[in-house]
């Protein structure tokens, strides 16, 4: 693992944070679209070579302190037998419906249909080089939940919601944490970025339970773009090994509030869109000199990075923030 990760996940005192951002290998990068004409977005994905590749792109050219699973949140939906396509978008042939719920609960059957991402971790893990850690992830239950259920998501009752995350998803999310953690993940991250529609009673009630479970796998973190309810405390009491935050977030205030684990985020990643150098590094620098300490920081942005993201303002992110704490 990773030194300054490993760091940021137990709190120990250090100077400088490791480095990794959300969807770190991506569009924004010419060796990337270069892949692309070689092989679709499915397959960068499922064949774990190919996808091995992929999440070593950033690595190589940025120096990360992390490798990322390069995957999709919603294999696991296909795996339970919502048929997928990726258009250039994601498409479902079909949605779950109260109906033919039944038809989608094999949670043994959606694993082995995800074996290549472990796979791919393995694949990953080979080229790695040993300084560097590796993170897995999953997509949050609530927003898998939105995505299998398509346009019946508002339709279809809470008590219904409720049982298939219960009976599905959250056993599906475990058994895949697992997994792929047994094949060299150091932490796994839940991305749960489709809350909007989640009512306060049941969030509060129902759900803060379920991620409970979640947490108690060890170095599993969660991140949720904009927090519904004010609820990053709650979250936080969870006691994850990992919280993410956007750029609407205290960082400091954040991690003064999290005892355990580490805290990534949270440079608005709009900014790296800069033209001017000159703006650019000004902004880097006056976010960085408003970190007072940066124990249990992991060092990223609010969000993924952006498609339209110059890589040379990637390069310069990393260049300020290690010399910054150097």
């Amino acid at each position: 693992m990773n030194k300054l990760f490993e760091n940021a996940l137990t709190r120990a005192d250090q100077s400088c944070p490791p480095i990794w951002m959300m969807r770190q290998a991506g569009r924004y990068q010419p060796s990337y679209m270069a892949l692309k004409e070689q092989w679709s977005f499915e397959q960068m994905c499922k064949l774990p070579r190919v996808a091995a590749q992929v999440a070593m792109l950033p690595i190589e050219e940025f120096d990360f302190d992390v490798a990322i699973l390069f995957s999709d949140i919603l294999y696991h939906i296909e795996g339970l037998g919502l048929p997928l396509k990726f258009d250039p978008g994601p498409k479902f042939e079909w949605h779950l419906t109260e109906e033919n719920y039944q038809d989608h609960c094999d949670i043994g059957k959606a694993i082995k249909h995800i074996k290549f991402q472990e796979n791919a971790i393995e694949s990953t893990r080979e080229l790695l080089p040993h300084k560097k850690s590796l993170v897995g992830f999953v997509g949050g239950p609530w927003t898998l939940l939105n995505y299998a259920l398509g346009e019946n998501k508002d339709k279809v009752s809470d008590d219904f919601k409720f049982m298939y995350l219960t009976d599905v998803i959250i056993p599906l999310l475990q058994s895949s944490i697992r997994h792929q953690k047994a094949a060299g993940a150091d932490a796994v991250m839940i991305f749960d970025s489709g809350l909007a529609n989640i009512h306060k009673k049941f969030f509060d009630e129902k759900y803060l339970p379920m991620l409970k479970l979640i947490s108690e796998i060890e170095n599993t973190a969660y991140y949720a773009r904009t927090l519904p309810y004010n609820s990053l405390n709650k979250v936080i009491d969870i006691g994850f090994a990992g919280i993410g935050i956007d750029s609407t977030v205290d960082l400091n205030k954040t991690l003064n509030k999290v005892k355990h684990g580490f805290v990534q985020g949270n440079f608005d990643e709009t900014l790296l869109l800069q033209d001017s150098e000159m703006i650019l590094r000004y902004e880097i620098k006056k976010w960085l000199n408003t970190v007072e300490d940066p124990r249990g920081w992991v060092c990223g942005l609010g969000h993924g990075i952006l498609k339209e993201t110059p890589t040379k303002n990637v390069k310069i992110f990393v260049e300020m923030v290690r010399n910054h704490f150097s």
